[in-house]
């Protein structure tokens, strides 16, 4: 018996989903893409993309973006890829409460998380005068690149549990049993089994992972504020800076930086094609 077809009426459930997605998603990012093309008397240009090429300051920007999100993701991901996969050898209420703590650390981000670092990081923070002490963390600066790296990969980390919970969740466990029987061994189950499996799920957090790096302004200005030149840092100068404001330069940067994740994900895609044709 042929199931039976989902009535028209159905369709107008999507209309609300439609709806936000144009006011808060399509609307505003075709209102930055041709902003990004406006000079400032109104007309058509292509001067702001030419001053983000042509200036080494911008592309520094554009540089220090990509690689602080590129190690933060892979950071975050491989410690989230560890911790799920510990979590499946935890059972009951001690999972629950864990699920429900990572839930909870997912949303402490921005300028309380800056806050609680440069408390436990900073200067004259806890555990960097007890380090110092001992002789570790000799030359670390939070308020850097290489602070802003760590900071980055404690917000990714739950955020990498959260997408991997479900890939792992769908593991079962006599797989690894009929591997066993057939001789492999724990590094050989994971590599022929569960990365394979879990690939998609992988590439597919990465991107989200990078994405949700890309995009952060609060955390990374509330330490640094300009000392450390990002993307989102120069787009929010531009548009409420006290010094310079050109809104359509700003637009131009943003459309650079969705540029920058339409390749990721691009790569992501094209990877998954030659895995799914190999």
């Amino acid at each position: 018996m042929m199931p039976a077809k989902p009535s028209r009426a159905h369709l107008w459930l999507f209309v609300p989903f439609v709806l936000m997605l144009g006011a808060f998603c399509l609307a505003p990012t075709y209102w930055v893409l041709v902003n990004s093309f406006m000079a400032d008397d109104g007309g058509f240009t292509l001067t702001n993309y030419k001053k983000i090429l042509s200036s080494r300051f911008y592309l520094i920007a554009i540089e220090n973006s990509f690689w602080l999100s590129l190690y933060s993701s892979f950071f975050g991901l491989l410690i989230g890829l560890l911790a799920t996969s510990s979590l499946r050898f935890v059972q009951g209420k001690v999972r629950q409460w864990v699920i429900a703590f990572v839930n909870m650390s997912n949303n402490f981000a921005g300028v309380p998380l800056a806050f609680a670092f440069i408390i436990i990081l900073g200067t004259n923070g806890a555990i960097t005068l007890l380090l110092n002490k001992t002789g570790f963390l000799n030359g670390f600066d939070l308020y850097t690149r290489a602070g802003l790296t760590v900071v980055y990969t404690y917000f990714q980390i739950p955020l990498a549990v959260l997408l991997l919970y479900p890939a792992f969740d769908a593991l079962k466990d006599d797989w690894e049993e009929a591997s066993r029987l057939l001789g492999a061994s724990t590094f050989d189950y994971w590599r022929k089994v569960v990365l394979p499996i879990l690939l998609p799920s992988l590439l597919g957090t990465f991107v989200l992972l990078l994405a949700n790096a890309l995009g952060a302004y609060a955390t990374a200005f509330a330490l640094t504020a300009s000392n450390v030149n990002l993307i989102p840092i120069r787009i929010g100068a531009l548009v409420a800076g006290d010094i310079s404001l050109n809104p359509n330069l700003a637009a131009a940067l943003s459309i650079v930086l969705v540029v920058q994740l339409v390749m990721v994900t691009m790569i992501n895609q094209w990877l998954m094609r030659r895995r799914r044709y190999a």
